[in-house]
């Protein structure tokens, strides 16, 4: 495990070769960034270091393992940190799952930022690399919803060496043996998967230049043009590298790093890792209750939702560990003290993507001009899940593997283009927990256009047959149906259609997620500029926080705090027929009790 402030002298160690800095708490498992990139090291002969969140106030926090060999690895953790820090409302969170007994405020805002900034001041001329998500996703100009403002690479802002992006295992080995081979680290502009500081006249053939920062920070159909060509330039095998000016000098993306081979892939998770917080924490870190008896078993998504940031991050080539590796995993965790017999997931971003969706990507790459599965399964798609029916019968034979579930995101549009219900079976027979979580995130044909995601009717077929194979079945199971308010495309008319559809259903979502503008989305480019990057027509975007309120109300229509505001909503949409006592009618007259509300609302 790399070490902590506690255990270098006990190893042996006169210094690290490397300090991770993070914002999360260290939990040695292979769901957190951190101990992946510092266990690949150390598995490469790399001495690694960790201090986590450490106290941003004060740089002497940094020195407390002494000087590294080679330098700093910043990551701001798991999350970008100011969604971590903050929800979609702006409101500061109380709670933070990645922190030792879930305590929020242990990590700053803009962590990769000023954690880098930390460094230097407690090491001058010491090289910074900066990774995880935050960097990934920032990696480019990009709009910041928190300070409703175009932010420059983040590269720049943090005064880092070098920024890598995507899942980091081959850059960062790379570079640290490079590094130990006496290279300076400002050299190193090369590597796939990074982003590194050059001049103009120094840029490699082939590159795309794309608009300067000073005129997208101007022109919001300049920024949508650059973000356009940035989602075309995502795949590791056909993508070109870019250049983002700013003035004089400028930052240069180079394409993604290749996918990890099965071999290569399987390497990773054999590495030692004990899955559990660092013995320093006296109390426990939530985020590892929902992975500590998970399976990772795929990376990289061709789903491409418009409001996810996968493509950006870990890309739409799919790459699968194999069955042996698994199993081996899943041993180990039957022999785990607190194990009692349940697998809580087999998956990863969409636990149903087991392969490539086409048999071209592996050797020409992913289309640019087109997505596997919207706005409908490509003819080359090739959905088969023979393979993980075959992972999952294996991994509930195992012995003291009581049940196999599937708590990760389920692409029912794919799992219906397979065209036979084998899986959908498998999936209802053995491995729902009561409840499958689906997304089908509206019912609007128009937002769900701009969502990426496909149209109603397949989700509506899709809940039938898993109704009526439950039935079948003799099982009480049901599906978890999520939904986003206010997503750019979406009116009130659109938010009206959405509670019609509730109504018609009996169904109120507990929990509503109201779109949130993260780094790295086309959906929050859509957001900053009003423009669809796949089309470049203007797009119709709720930012008036007055209507995402009567939006996110319309989806929760039966409470009684939300009545004021939905009636007003029903107004301004023209839908005044809808307010009243009639079985169509969303809500009361003003007046009603609550009571009267779910009485005659049949609610």
């Amino acid at each position: 495990m790399p070490c902590t402030s506690q255990e270098l002298s006990g190893r042996g160690w006169d210094r690290c070769d490397f300090i991770l800095v993070s914002g999360d708490a260290y939990v040695d498992h292979p769901s957190f960034g951190a101990a992946i990139i510092g266990r690949v090291l150390e598995a490469e002969g790399f001495r690694v270091g960790i201090i986590p969140q450490p106290d941003w106030r004060s740089p002497e926090s940094l020195t407390v393992l002494g000087r590294p060999r080679l330098g700093f690895l910043v990551t701001a953790g798991n999350l970008d940190s100011m969604v971590a820090n903050y929800t979609a409302a702006k409101k500061p969170r109380r709670d933070d799952a990645y922190s030792p007994g879930g305590e929020g405020g242990q990590r700053p805002d803009r962590a990769s930022i000023v954690y880098a900034n930390l460094v230097r001041r407690a090491y001058k001329r010491m090289p910074i690399i900066i990774g995880g998500i935050e960097a990934s996703l920032r990696r480019l100009a990009h709009y910041d919803y928190w300070s409703n403002s175009l932010r420059r690479s983040l590269l720049l802002d943090s005064k880092a060496d070098l920024l890598v992006y995507g899942m980091a295992e081959k850059s960062i080995v790379e570079i640290a043996r490079r590094m130990d081979g006496g290279e300076h680290i400002r050299e190193i502009k090369d590597v796939p998967g990074t982003v590194v500081r050059v001049e103009p006249d120094s840029l490699p053939d082939g590159t795309i230049r794309l608009p300067e920062h000073d005129r997208i920070k101007e022109n919001r159909r300049s920024f949508t043009e650059s973000f356009s060509i940035q989602l075309r330039n995502t795949d590791p095998f056909n993508s070109r590298p870019l250049y983002e000016a700013y003035g004089t000098n400028g930052v240069l993306q180079l394409p993604p790093q290749k996918p990890l081979e099965r071999e290569e892939f399987d390497r990773v998770y054999a590495l030692p890792f004990t899955r559990e917080p660092h013995p320093m924490y006296t109390q426990g870190v939530p985020a590892i209750e929902e992975v500590r008896f998970s399976l990772v078993s795929n990376r990289g998504c061709f789903g491409s939702c418009s409001f996810c940031a996968l493509t950006f991050h870990q890309g739409r080539v799919i790459q699968a560990r194999s069955h042996e590796s698994l199993i081996e995993e899943a041993e180990d965790l039957t022999r785990h003290p607190g194990f009692k017999g349940y697998i809580h997931d087999v998956g990863g971003p969409t636990a149903n993507f087991r392969h490539p969706s086409c048999k071209k990507q592996l050797t020409s790459g992913t289309c640019t001009d087109r997505m596997c599965l919207f706005p409908k399964p490509c003819p080359a798609l090739d959905a088969d899940h023979s393979d993980y029916v075959n992972l999952l019968k294996k991994l509930r034979s195992l012995p003291g593997v009581k049940k196999v579930f599937i708590r990760s995101g389920i692409r029912f549009d794919y799992l219906l283009a397979e065209g036979n219900e084998r899986f959908l079976r498998e999936l209802c027979e053995h491995h729902v927990s009561g409840q499958l979580k689906v997304a089908p995130e509206h019912v609007s044909f128009r937002v769900l256009e701009a969502m990426g995601k496909p149209d109603h009717r397949v989700y509506l077929r899709f809940k039938k047959r898993f109704d009526q194979i439950n039935t079948e079945l003799g099982k009480k199971q049901y599906m978890v149906p999520y939904f986003i308010s206010s997503h750019p495309g979406s009116t009130l008319e659109d938010a009206v259609e959405l509670a019609l559809f509730f109504k018609e259903q009996r169904f109120i979502p507990q929990q509503v997620q109201d779109f949130y503008p993260t780094p790295g989305t086309i959906s929050t480019c859509m957001y900053h500029t009003g423009i669809d990057p796949r089309t470049m027509k203007k797009i119709y975007v709720p930012t008036d926080p007055e209507e995402k309120r009567m939006q996110r109300a319309l989806l929760q229509f039966n409470r009684r705090e939300n009545a004021e505001l939905v009636r007003k909503a029903l107004i301004k949409a023209g839908r005044k027929n809808l307010i009243g006592h009639g079985r169509q009618c969303l809500v009361p007259p003003a007046g009603n009790t609550r009571g009267k509300i779910r009485r005659k609302h049949g609610l």
